[in-house]
């Protein structure tokens, strides 16, 4: 549930007037009770009294002001905690508003920029888990271009170095020069490095980003000044990428969920239910008729039978990639269930026979070999009709090659 607004009153770094009247004047009054009863008459002058009286009020101003500060520190800690945490909130429930793993990066990036103080720039930097090398994914304030020919792996970083090799916890550099001079990238590649802003980035916060135990990348913040960061931005950047570890899994799941929801798993290709929501939003072409193709193997079962169910799902398998290649993603494409597939395309009819004429003679040719039939109908604003139409003439096709066959 985001927090919010939840917590709103700064009121309660500070004490009333009545109650700073009472602490004061209960502990005055027994000093004067005690001077005056329980201390012999002019054995200490009453000068030590109104001294000690205003020693006490001194002491409990200071401690108030003490006290006052720490609280209202504490209290702009709980408010960016309470910010890093609306922040992971809000980009984990709108997700799935995000085209692109990358645009939900940039959005994270942002975020993690207006919540550290000092933060002018900053850079997610993905970890490539095969051959550890590194790519600048998103970035805030610098220039995406240059630092992406900077040729480094994982290794070759100040959070490798400073963490031995553990990638375990931020670090902080307050001397972006020393440290990369240090380094074995190349002197271009260093100049990049701190160059990539218009002012020269002097010190930097680095996170580690890990995902189920992996390390998944870098969060990089920046700042032009020297010693711009402290423990109490490690802590804060520690709880920002832990919740943003949390949010980046949760996206890549929900994109997952999606896959599965709209693709077909074996082919990879658009399923039914994605492909008849989708061709709501077809865009008829003034000058290019619309055309439904449904295709159908033809010997789907005898290669089940002669060769197994992997050899059929290879089949399935290529015959997806072939036209996949042929019309994504300029035309929509799916398995409509079982051996058929089906396909919206934008004419001259000519040309998109010709290329299922010359797909057919390409399937005929492995081995073994895919045989298919299909059929063409003109899509103008009725479905049903045209999917009718195309799906006669697909089986029409099929009556005719078993005549043909027979002997």
């Amino acid at each position: 549930m985001q927090t919010k607004g939840s917590i709103n009153n700064k009121h309660i770094a500070y004490v009333n007037v009545k109650s700073h009247l009472l602490l004061l004047a209960v502990p005055l009054l027994l000093f004067v009770l005690i001077f005056t009863f329980a201390i012999p008459e002019n054995s200490i002058p009453y000068l030590y009294l109104i001294l000690i009286c205003s020693v006490y009020a001194l002491s409990y101003g200071i401690t108030y002001y003490i006290h006052k500060q720490n609280i209202l520190r504490l209290w702009q800690h709980l408010e960016h905690v309470i910010h890093i945490n609306d922040t992971t909130f809000e980009l984990v429930n709108l997700s799935s508003q995000y085209d692109s793993e990358n645009a939900f990066l940039d959005a994270l990036l942002q975020k993690a920029v207006s919540a550290i103080d000092d933060a002018e720039m900053g850079s997610i930097i993905l970890v490539d888990k095969k051959t550890k090398r590194l790519q600048f994914e998103s970035v805030v304030g610098l220039d995406i271009k240059a630092l992406r020919k900077i040729n480094f792996t994982l290794e070759e970083t100040f959070q490798f170095r400073k963490t031995h090799g553990r990638c375990d916890k931020a670090v902080v550099i307050n001397n972006m020069k020393n440290i990369n001079a240090k380094s074995t990238l190349t002197n271009d590649d260093q100049h990049a490095l701190l160059h990539a802003s218009i002012k020269p980035i002097c010190s930097t916060l680095s996170s580690p980003i890990r995902i189920d135990g992996e390390l998944y990348g870098m969060m990089n913040l920046d700042s032009s000044k020297m010693e711009a960061f402290g423990d109490y931005d490690i802590n804060l950047v520690n709880i920002l990428t832990s919740e943003a570890a949390n949010a980046i899994s949760l996206y890549q799941k929900s994109k997952k969920i999606e896959i599965l929801a709209d693709y077909d798993g074996l082919t990879e290709l658009y399923n039914r239910k994605k492909f008849d929501a989708t061709i709501l939003q077809w865009q008829h072409h003034p000058e290019l008729a619309s055309y439904i193709i449904i295709l159908d193997m033809d010997n789907l079962k005898p290669l089940n039978d002669q060769h197994g169910h992997q050899a059929g799902d290879d089949a399935l398998k290529a015959f997806a990639q072939s036209l996949k290649s042929m019309w994504h993603p300029h035309f929509l494409v799916a398995r409509y269930g079982g051996d058929e597939f089906i396909a919206l395309c934008r004419g001259p009819i000519d040309v998109l026979e010709q290329q299922v004429i010359q797909l057919q003679h390409d399937l005929a040719l492995l081995s073994p070999a895919i045989h298919f039939s299909y059929g063409f109908a003109q899509y103008d604003q009725d479905w049903a009709n045209a999917f009718k139409q195309a799906d006669n003439n697909m089986y029409s096709q099929k009556r005719l090659k078993k005549q043909l066959a027979q002997p």
